[in-house]
Protein backbone atom coordinates (compact mmCIF):
# COMPACT_ATOMS: atom_id res chain seq x y z
CA UNK A 1 0.00 0.00 0.00
CA UNK A 2 1.32 3.43 -0.98
CA UNK A 3 -0.90 5.71 1.12
CA UNK A 4 -1.20 4.32 4.66
CA UNK A 5 -2.44 6.93 7.10
CA UNK A 6 -3.31 9.48 4.38
CA UNK A 7 -6.68 11.27 4.41
CA UNK A 8 -8.38 12.21 1.17
CA UNK A 9 -11.47 14.43 1.10
CA UNK A 10 -13.83 14.20 -1.87
CA UNK A 11 -16.65 16.70 -2.36
CA UNK A 12 -20.03 15.21 -3.20
CA UNK A 13 -23.47 16.47 -4.24
CA UNK A 14 -26.34 15.47 -6.51
CA UNK A 15 -25.80 14.41 -10.13
CA UNK A 16 -22.35 13.03 -9.43
CA UNK A 17 -20.75 10.72 -12.02
CA UNK A 18 -21.19 7.29 -10.46
CA UNK A 19 -18.33 5.49 -12.21
CA UNK A 20 -15.88 8.11 -10.96
CA UNK A 21 -17.08 8.15 -7.35
CA UNK A 22 -17.29 4.35 -7.19
CA UNK A 23 -13.72 4.16 -8.48
CA UNK A 24 -12.33 6.54 -5.85
CA UNK A 25 -14.24 4.76 -3.11
CA UNK A 26 -12.32 1.55 -3.84
CA UNK A 27 -9.04 2.74 -5.38
CA UNK A 28 -7.78 5.08 -2.66
CA UNK A 29 -8.53 2.70 0.25
CA UNK A 30 -6.80 -0.02 -1.76
CA UNK A 31 -3.62 2.00 -1.19
CA UNK A 32 -4.39 2.44 2.51
CA UNK A 33 -5.90 5.94 2.34
CA UNK A 34 -8.81 7.04 4.51
CA UNK A 35 -11.51 8.55 2.28
CA UNK A 36 -14.01 11.16 3.48
CA UNK A 37 -16.93 12.31 1.33
CA UNK A 38 -17.76 15.90 2.22
CA UNK A 39 -20.70 18.12 1.35
CA UNK A 40 -22.92 20.91 2.60
CA UNK A 41 -25.49 19.22 4.81
CA UNK A 42 -27.70 22.25 5.49
CA UNK A 43 -27.92 21.48 9.20
CA UNK A 44 -28.87 17.84 8.65
CA UNK A 45 -26.96 14.93 10.17
CA UNK A 46 -26.80 13.31 6.74
CA UNK A 47 -28.05 13.67 3.19
CA UNK A 48 -28.35 11.14 0.39
CA UNK A 49 -27.43 12.36 -3.08
CA UNK A 50 -28.44 10.77 -6.37
CA UNK A 51 -26.05 9.99 -9.21
CA UNK A 52 -26.42 11.46 -12.69
CA UNK A 53 -26.59 8.40 -14.92
CA UNK A 54 -27.55 5.40 -12.80
CA UNK A 55 -29.51 7.40 -10.20
CA UNK A 56 -27.46 5.57 -7.59
CA UNK A 57 -27.86 6.84 -4.01
CA UNK A 58 -24.83 8.10 -2.10
CA UNK A 59 -25.21 8.92 1.61
CA UNK A 60 -23.00 11.62 3.13
CA UNK A 61 -22.59 12.29 6.86
CA UNK A 62 -19.68 14.76 6.83
CA UNK A 63 -19.85 18.50 6.20
CA UNK A 64 -16.89 20.58 5.06
CA UNK A 65 -18.48 23.53 6.86
CA UNK A 66 -17.49 22.02 10.22
CA UNK A 67 -13.84 21.57 9.22
CA UNK A 68 -11.54 24.26 10.63
CA UNK A 69 -8.06 25.01 9.28
CA UNK A 70 -6.38 22.76 11.83
CA UNK A 71 -8.47 19.76 10.81
CA UNK A 72 -8.17 20.66 7.14
CA UNK A 73 -4.39 20.40 7.51
CA UNK A 74 -4.79 16.70 8.39
CA UNK A 75 -5.94 16.00 4.82
CA UNK A 76 -3.38 14.99 2.22
CA UNK A 77 -5.67 15.79 -0.70
CA UNK A 78 -8.99 17.47 -1.46
CA UNK A 79 -10.75 16.46 -4.67
CA UNK A 80 -13.48 18.27 -6.62
CA UNK A 81 -15.07 15.60 -8.86
CA UNK A 82 -16.84 15.80 -12.19
CA UNK A 83 -20.56 15.78 -12.98
CA UNK A 84 -22.75 18.53 -11.56
CA UNK A 85 -21.21 18.40 -8.08
CA UNK A 86 -19.31 21.69 -8.42
CA UNK A 87 -22.26 23.50 -9.98
CA UNK A 88 -24.56 22.50 -7.13
CA UNK A 89 -21.96 23.32 -4.49
CA UNK A 90 -21.24 26.80 -5.83
CA UNK A 91 -24.75 27.92 -4.93
CA UNK A 92 -25.04 30.66 -2.33
CA UNK A 93 -28.25 32.07 -0.93
CA UNK A 94 -26.44 35.33 -0.13
CA UNK A 95 -24.79 36.81 -3.22
CA UNK A 96 -22.73 39.03 -0.97
CA UNK A 97 -20.92 35.99 0.42
CA UNK A 98 -18.83 33.27 -1.14
CA UNK A 99 -20.50 29.87 -1.49
CA UNK A 100 -19.31 27.77 1.49
CA UNK A 101 -17.79 25.17 -0.83
CA UNK A 102 -15.84 27.82 -2.75
CA UNK A 103 -14.58 29.26 0.54
CA UNK A 104 -13.52 25.74 1.57
CA UNK A 105 -11.65 25.36 -1.73
CA UNK A 106 -9.87 28.68 -1.15
CA UNK A 107 -8.83 27.54 2.32
CA UNK A 108 -7.46 24.30 0.87
CA UNK A 109 -5.42 26.27 -1.67
CA UNK A 110 -4.03 28.37 1.18
CA UNK A 111 -2.33 25.22 2.49
CA UNK A 112 0.19 24.14 -0.19
CA UNK A 113 0.94 20.84 1.55
CA UNK A 114 -2.60 19.74 0.65
CA UNK A 115 -2.82 18.33 -2.87
CA UNK A 116 -5.80 19.80 -4.72
CA UNK A 117 -7.44 17.66 -7.39
CA UNK A 118 -9.98 19.12 -9.82
CA UNK A 119 -11.40 17.04 -12.64
CA UNK A 120 -13.68 17.85 -15.58
CA UNK A 121 -16.54 20.21 -14.62
CA UNK A 122 -15.14 20.42 -11.09
CA UNK A 123 -13.44 23.60 -12.30
CA UNK A 124 -16.80 25.36 -11.92
CA UNK A 125 -16.22 25.53 -8.17
CA UNK A 126 -13.30 27.89 -8.80
CA UNK A 127 -15.56 30.45 -10.51
CA UNK A 128 -16.21 32.46 -7.29
CA UNK A 129 -12.53 32.20 -6.26
CA UNK A 130 -10.77 32.53 -9.60
CA UNK A 131 -7.57 33.70 -7.94
CA UNK A 132 -6.80 30.15 -6.80
CA UNK A 133 -6.28 29.02 -10.43
CA UNK A 134 -5.19 32.28 -12.04
CA UNK A 135 -1.89 31.71 -13.82
CA UNK A 136 -1.97 27.96 -13.06
CA UNK A 137 -1.51 25.28 -15.71
CA UNK A 138 -4.56 23.03 -15.87
CA UNK A 139 -6.94 20.99 -17.98
CA UNK A 140 -10.70 20.61 -17.72
CA UNK A 141 -13.57 19.36 -19.86
CA UNK A 142 -13.37 20.77 -23.38
CA UNK A 143 -16.69 22.53 -22.76
CA UNK A 144 -15.00 24.56 -19.99
CA UNK A 145 -12.04 25.68 -22.09
CA UNK A 146 -13.45 29.21 -22.24
CA UNK A 147 -14.16 29.17 -18.52
CA UNK A 148 -10.56 28.24 -17.77
CA UNK A 149 -9.30 31.13 -19.87
CA UNK A 150 -11.81 33.51 -18.25
CA UNK A 151 -10.50 32.45 -14.84
CA UNK A 152 -7.00 33.47 -15.98
CA UNK A 153 -5.69 29.90 -16.05
CA UNK A 154 -3.34 28.43 -18.65
CA UNK A 155 -5.22 25.64 -20.42
CA UNK A 156 -3.04 22.64 -21.30
CA UNK A 157 -4.46 20.18 -23.84
CA UNK A 158 -3.51 16.98 -21.99
CA UNK A 159 -5.57 14.39 -20.11
CA UNK A 160 -3.86 15.03 -16.76
CA UNK A 161 -1.88 18.12 -15.78
CA UNK A 162 0.19 18.75 -12.66
CA UNK A 163 1.10 22.25 -11.50
CA UNK A 164 2.66 22.10 -8.06
CA UNK A 165 -0.06 21.31 -5.53
CA UNK A 166 -2.77 21.22 -8.23
CA UNK A 167 -3.69 18.13 -10.26
CA UNK A 168 -6.36 18.43 -12.94
CA UNK A 169 -7.88 16.02 -15.45
CA UNK A 170 -9.98 16.41 -18.58
CA UNK A 171 -13.11 14.37 -17.83
CA UNK A 172 -14.67 11.88 -15.46
CA UNK A 173 -13.64 9.13 -17.87
CA UNK A 174 -10.04 9.98 -17.02
CA UNK A 175 -10.58 9.40 -13.29
CA UNK A 176 -8.26 6.37 -13.32
CA UNK A 177 -5.38 8.47 -14.69
CA UNK A 178 -6.25 11.28 -12.30
CA UNK A 179 -6.30 8.96 -9.26
CA UNK A 180 -3.07 7.30 -10.37
CA UNK A 181 -1.30 10.65 -10.50
CA UNK A 182 -2.63 11.69 -7.07
CA UNK A 183 -1.48 8.38 -5.58
CA UNK A 184 1.92 8.78 -7.24
CA UNK A 185 2.44 12.31 -5.90
CA UNK A 186 1.30 11.51 -2.36
CA UNK A 187 3.46 8.39 -2.33
CA UNK A 188 6.53 10.35 -3.48
CA UNK A 189 5.89 12.96 -0.79
CA UNK A 190 5.68 10.23 1.84
CA UNK A 191 8.91 8.66 0.62
CA UNK A 192 10.65 12.05 0.72
CA UNK A 193 9.42 12.66 4.26
CA UNK A 194 10.59 9.22 5.37
CA UNK A 195 14.01 9.80 3.80
CA UNK A 196 14.32 13.15 5.52
CA UNK A 197 13.35 11.60 8.85
CA UNK A 198 15.99 8.88 8.47
CA UNK A 199 18.63 11.47 7.54
CA UNK A 200 17.75 13.57 10.58
CA UNK A 201 18.03 10.52 12.84
CA UNK A 202 21.44 9.66 11.42
CA UNK A 203 22.67 13.23 11.88
CA UNK A 204 21.36 13.23 15.44
CA UNK A 205 23.10 9.92 16.19
CA UNK A 206 26.34 11.20 14.68
CA UNK A 207 26.16 14.34 16.79
CA UNK A 208 25.90 12.23 19.95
Amino acid sequence: MKLPGKKIGILIEGDFYENEIFYYNFRFPEEGAEVHFLSRLWGQSSLTFQGHELKAPWPCQESFESIDDEELATYSAIIVPSGMVADRLRYTEDLGKLPPAAEFLRRAFAQPQILKGIICHGLWLAAPVRDVVRGRRLVCHNNLHGDALAYGAEFVDEDVVVDGDLVTARSGNHCHLFARKIIEILSERADATDSLSVAEQLLSAAAR
